[in-house]
């Protein structure tokens, strides 16, 4: 017997008066027009949030007052009730760049806590703030931004900043051009990353979130901006603290549009020049762009460098020998554009600075070392050099062989540094029976990684280059060079990891004590391994063979590492961090054996750490952007 609670039964009487009353007693009238849809159901709704979204509806600049109105969601994308707080600011643009002055002559912010200002619940989640700025007007144009939550009172969570409309040019750097650097500046260790904002569609917008309080006129101006330090002042004079090899006039660096000001006397220009050594300067027209003007500037050469690097190539032919393996040659040729160069000539009128090359040992898609730098040169007379390496001065002895070659141009005082060099790399030979393969090496960093910071387009030193991300400077700082480094790190990889953020970043310079000053790489968050490994990492594809390691032992010869430890070593080199890596089988003092390169190691590291993995890499460092 089935029973039914007094709610359902009434249910079922309703239910059969209304079939009664529906019965064919042949007199229904026409059916009527259908009627409007009954209300949906209610959204949930809560009154908390652990990550606090805001949702633009509206926005409207008037008469002493900017006017918002959105909508609050959580991390679930539940509506949000009960917000307790809202802050605005208003940069204006004027005649002086964008200005948002502390005693509220220019621009405004305030919240929704101060005299004259409102938050008002007009819906579950949605609200309306009217921010009370007496110097706007509605013919203002500025940066609008807005930020909601964090009041003690709730238990919702302050926002993140939202740039909600800002004029067309009002700044010509980029979030790209920044990020190339500053890689996900919001998650950083950095001054007051919080303050990163985003704009109405979610994406970061870096430049104008700064821009909102680092004005473009400095605070300690009459009537000036929210902070005293600029943001050119920062873009300007900060980043010329570079140890090596930036360029400041290299504009393109940071502008990816024309930039805004040209007048030598206003904001920006001033940063670096005074108005006296300005003085001979032409102003400028409607149509100047101020990048260009500073890359082609007499003294610096870049412009010449950069016609260097783009206009011309380098390429080694196949290792051949002709008098069966008493000696190993290769052909190196030079071009501009399709054409080729003779190289005698060149380097004859000081064209070329210098123009030689290396033989290798070659294994497992390493170089293994130099098996010699000593060379036979001879020219054929149709534009190549001929190098031709006696098999009896060989130090390795590899089974297979590759040459590597370099051409500078000679710019500077030093060519070696300040040149612009090519580096190219000859085919694998193997000495058994002359197999010729492709050279293959791993190269896990993206062409720009080095030029990037590294933006005047000379060498690092000895004409190495830091094109196609440092790729020239494997010649060298390979896995059996054996290179002290500075003794910062082995190898490539390694060499460079440490020269960055680790014992090596602070070699370069030291102060007038003697103490050493950390390189500016420092400044960056070193997790963001994105800003050079664009396409991840993969422990897996690391060779297993040891590099190499006196860099690691001052200068002892005997030692060698192996690979994915030596290159964690090389910024994680604390005793606890090394003992766990021994602990899973890797090794920095390794002893050196005959055809050390041939043995496999023991490290395990990619079992845990390789991407994917629950304590991969990707957990702790970030290779997306």
């Amino acid at each position: 017997m089935k029973h039914l609670t007094k709610r359902r039964l009434a249910f079922v009487v309703a239910a059969a008066m209304g079939i009664a009353g529906c019965a064919d007693d042949g007199k229904d009238g026409a059916d009527g027009a259908p009627g409007e849809p009954g209300p949906g159901p209610n959204p949930p709704v809560t009154e908390s949030a652990d990550i606090t979204h805001i949702t633009m509806i509206s926005h409207a600049i008037e008469e002493g007052q900017v006017r918002y109105e959105f909508e609050v969601t959580n991390e679930d994308g539940v509506l949000v009730n009960g917000l307790g707080k809202a802050e605005a600011k208003f940069a204006e643009k004027t005649d002086r760049g964008v200005v948002l002055n502390r005693d509220g002559n220019v621009g405004g912010y305030t919240d929704s806590t101060k005299e004259g200002s409102s938050l008002t619940a007009i819906g579950d989640g949605h609200y309306e703030f009217i921010a009370a700025m007496p110097a706007v007007t509605a013919a203002s144009e500025g940066i609008v931004w807005l930020r909601v939550g964090g009041d003690s009172e709730t238990e919702i969570a302050r926002s993140q900043p939202m740039v909600v409309d800002k004029p067309e040019m009002i700044h010509t750097s980029t979030t790209e051009t920044c990020y190339s650097c500053h890689v996900d500046y919001g998650t950083s260790s950095m001054k007051h990353p919080s303050y990163t904002a985003i704009n109405v569609e979610g994406e970061v917008d870096f430049v104008a979130g700064c821009l909102v309080c680092h004005n473009n006129v400095s605070r300690a101006e009459e009537n000036g901006g929210y902070a005293t330090n600029t943001l050119q002042k920062i873009g300007h004079v900060n980043h010329q603290k570079f140890e090596k090899d930036f360029e400041v006039a290299n504009c393109y660096t940071c502008h990816a549009e024309p930039v805004i000001n040209t007048s030598i006397a206003g904001n920006g220009c001033s940063d670096c020049h005074s108005t006296d050594a300005a003085s001979g300067i032409v102003m400028a027209m409607n149509d100047f762009d101020a990048r260009e003007f500073h890359a082609s500037l007499s003294g610096i050469g870049l412009v010449e460098r950069q016609a260097d690097r783009n206009d011309h190539s380098t390429v080694l032919s196949d290792i051949y020998t002709t008098d069966s393996g008493v000696t190993y040659c290769t052909d190196l040729s030079l071009y501009q554009g399709e054409s080729m160069l003779d190289i005698e000539t060149l380097y004859n009128d000081g064209t070329l600075s210098y123009a030689g090359g290396y033989m290798h040992g070659y294994n497992n898609k390493s170089i293994i070392g130099r098996e010699s730098n000593s060379y036979e040169a001879s020219f054929k007379g149709d534009g190549t050099k001929t190098m031709c390496y006696a098999a009896s001065s060989f130090g390795i002895n590899a089974p297979q062989i590759m040459a590597s070659s370099r051409v500078t141009f000679a710019h500077g005082d030093d060519p070696s540094y300040d040149g612009v060099t090519f580096t190219s790399y000859s085919p694998v030979f193997a000495i058994a029976d002359g197999e010729v393969t492709d050279y293959d090496r791993r190269h896990a960093v993206t062409t720009d990684s080095c030029s990037t910071c590294h933006n005047n387009e000379t060498n690092y030193h000895k004409n190495g280059g830091y094109s196609e991300g440092g790729y020239d400077c494997v010649a060298c700082h390979n896995n059996g060079q054996d290179r002290n480094s500075a003794g910062s790190a082995p190898g490539f990889g390694p060499m460079v990891h440490s020269m960055h953020w680790g014992v090596g970043s602070e070699l370069l310079k030291t102060d007038e004590d003697g103490n050493p000053i950390p390189n500016s790489a420092t400044e960056l968050n070193a997790d963001n391994c994105v800003s050079c490994h664009a396409d991840g990492i993969d422990l897996y594809a690391i060779p297993n063979q040891y590099m190499r390691a006196k860099a690691f032992h001052g200068g002892d010869n005997t030692k060698m590492a192996s690979p994915i430890t030596a290159n964690c070593y090389a910024c994680h080199d604390s005793a606890s961090a090394l003992n766990h890596m021994e602990q899973n089988g890797g090794e920095i003092d390794a002893e050196v054996v005959a055809d050390w390169y041939l043995q496999p190691t023991m490290e395990s590291c990619s079992t845990c750490h390789a991407e994917g993995k629950s304590f991969g890499i990707d957990k702790f460092h970030v290779f997306e952007r």
